[in-house]
């Protein structure tokens, strides 16, 4: 019998690619400082909450429900796991040459950061003690965060890994948010001290107050216009690139 004739063709070896060579960690300059703010932000925000008082917090703890700090004290020592989490997650060179780490972190993320981040931060939002505005945001930004980390988690069971990646970083985004909105609150109110004297009588507490829902809203709104710049800037670099196959 007669073989029928392959119609699949072998790139010659002078026109295939060789093997991409992982980057060096230290060329991607902005994973030290990232790390850095992470830690930072972590030894301020996270030892009034050790010792479990409710008296040592840095909000006010409201006397009903009773298990909103509980939830509280679950959502930020969650938070500050996410928080060191993430970097394993977006640095490039652990991905290329340790690719079992970036997995297995990212199922910690998303299996951890339910239970103890979403569903919290979604619990205790409408309790938040600095007003309508920030109970609003909070519990928006709880529920945008469990959306994107799910749609994460799934796109990456789908093996669809472009979108994976896109959904994760809009998660990663809400999160360094809470982070980010300390910086905020700090910028803002600089911006409106001229105003505490003559508006707030010198109350600081009454101008943080009044601060505090535009710096809780924009302190996750501004990060993620700026990762879906950052997508779409990325998807254009792609589809721009020529292709590498064979004719």
């Amino acid at each position: 019998m007669e073989a029928t004739p392959s119609t699949h063709t072998t790139t010659p070896p002078s026109r295939q690619r060789p093997p991409a060579s992982p980057v060096p960690w230290w060329r991607w300059p902005w994973i030290l400082p990232l790390a850095l703010f992470s830690v930072t932000f972590l030894l301020y925000a996270v030892p009034p909450y050790l010792g479990m008082d409710p008296d040592q917090a840095r909000l006010p703890i409201p006397e009903s429900p009773s298990w909103f700090f509980p939830m509280l004290i679950t959502h930020i020592f969650g938070g500050a796991l996410l928080t060191l989490l993430v970097i394993l997650q977006v640095w490039p060179w652990l991905r290329t040459r340790h690719p079992a780490v970036h997995r297995w972190s990212g199922r910690v993320y998303v299996w951890a950061g339910v239970p103890l981040v979403g569903v919290p931060a979604l619990l205790i939002a409408p309790f938040s003690s600095t007003g309508g505005s920030v109970q609003i945001s909070n519990t928006v930004w709880a529920a945008l965060w469990l959306t994107f980390t799910l749609l994460g988690y799934a796109m990456a069971r789908r093996r669809r890994f472009a979108e994976h990646r896109e959904w994760m970083l809009r998660s990663f985004a809400l999160i360094y948010g809470i982070a980010f909105n300390r910086v905020l609150l700090i910028v803002l109110m600089t911006i409106m001290s001229p105003r505490l004297d003559t508006v707030y009588d010198g109350d600081f507490g009454a101008l943080a107050l009044d601060v505090a829902p535009a710096s809780g809203f924009l302190s996750w709104v501004l990060p993620l216009l700026f990762v879906e710049w950052w997508i779409k800037y990325h998807r254009r670099a792609r589809r721009g690139r020529p292709s590498t196959r064979a004719a």
